[in-house]
C-alpha cells in the first residue's frame, strides 16, 4: 500500500514518529509521501526523506492556508526542494475559502504561481480545494494541458465536484472521510463512479482519523471518551481501503493494487 498523503512532520508524532513509520511499514504500508504545506515544512519533510529513505517521499509547496507567507524568493526555494530526487510533486497547493487564513487574493496568486512552476519542472501537482471550486476549476482548465499530472488530494466532495476533475484527468485522493456516516455520505455515493485507475489513497496523518475504526485499546470505552484520541496514522490505511472498497463495490485486494500501481506511476517512485 502507498500513502500518498502524510502530515509526517507535524508536533503530534514528535514524540514517536520512528514507531509511527514502523507500525506502518508493519501494517502493509511499503511507502508514505509525506505532505509539504510551506517552504519550512517541506523542507522539514525532505529531512525525513534522508533519514528514512526505503519509506518516504515528499512533496514540496506552500497550502492555500500559508498563502500569506508566500514571497520573492518562496519560488526559488520550492524550487530548489523539487529538485531533490525524495520530492516528487508541488504541492500541497491550492484554494480554501472556508476558513480563509490567508486572502483569497493571497491564495489566487499563491496557487497561480506554483501550477506554473508545475509546469516549469515538468512535475505533478498535489492539489487542495475546500469551497473554493468553481475558482479553483478554473485555474485548473487554464493549466491542466500544461501540467504533466494532477490530484485532487483529500477529495470529499459529491459526484458532480467529483466528475468536474476527471473531465480534466485529475486522479482523486480518498481518505478517512469515506468512513464517516455522517459527513462521508456524499463522498460514499460519488465512489461508486470512480475509475479504478484514477484512485489513490491516503490517511493525511494525523487528521482524519477513520470515524468507524475503533481501535483495541478503545474497546469499552464511551463515544465522549473515544472522540478524545482521533491521532490518525499511516497504519490505518488498510482500514480505508477496506471501507473504501465496500462503498466501490469492488474487490479490496483490487482497489489495494490498483492504488498502488497508480502512485507508483503518479509520482514515478523507485
Amino acid at each position: 500500500m502507498i500513502d500518498i498523503g502524510v502530515n509526517l512532520s507535524n508536533v503530534r508524532f514528535n514524540k514517536d514518529r520512528q514507531q509511527v513509520i514502523e507500525r506502518a511499514v508493519a501494517a502493509g504500508v511499503s511507502k508514505m509521501i509525506i505532505t509539504g504545506t510551506s517552504v519550512e515544512v517541506s523542507q522539514q519533510a525532505q529531512n525525513l526523506c534522508q533519514q528514512y529513505p526505503q519509506y518516504l517521499y515528499a512533496t514540496a509547496g506552500i497550502h492555500p492556508h500559508d498563502a500569506s507567507t508566500f514571497k520573492t524568493n518562496s519560488l526559488a526555494q520550492l524550487s530548489s526542494l523539487l529538485r531533490h530526487d525524495k520530492v516528487v510533486a508541488v504541492g500541497e497547493c491550492g484554494l480554501d475559502f472556508n476558513r480563509n487564513f490567508s486572502t483569497p487574493k493571497q491564495q489566487l496568486s499563491c496557487f497561480e504561481a506554483q501550477l506554473e512552476l508545475a509546469v516549469e519542472l515538468k512535475m505533478p501537482v498535489f492539489l487542495h480545494q475546500r469551497d473554493a471550486h468553481q475558482d479553483f476549476l478554473r485555474l485548473i482548465k487554464k493549466y491542466r494541458s500544461s501540467l504533466v499530472n494532477a490530484v485532487s488530494h483529500c477529495f470529499t466532495g459529491n459526484r458532480l465536484e467529483m466528475d468536474s476533475y476527471l473531465e480534466q484527468d485529475l486522479h482523486i485522493g480518498i481518505t478517512g472521510w469515506v468512513c464517516d456516516q455522517k459527513r462521508g455520505q456524499d463522498l460514499q455515493q460519488a465512489v461508486r463512479y470512480l475509475p479504478l485507475d484514477r484512485l489513490m489513497v491516503e490517511t493525511d496523518a494525523p487528521y482524519l482519523f477513520p470515524a468507524d475504526l475503533e481501535l483495541p485499546e478503545e474497546i469499552g470505552l464511551t463515544k465522549k471518551q473515544r472522540k478524545r484520541r482521533k491521532r490518525n496514522e499511516p497504519a490505518y490505511l488498510s482500514h480505508i481501503i477496506k471501507q473504501l472498497a465496500h462503498f466501490m463495490a469492488q474487490d479490496e485486494k483490487e482497489v489495494q493494487q490498483q492504488s498502488s500501481k497508480n502512485a507508483r506511476e503518479f509520482f514515478n517512485l523507485n
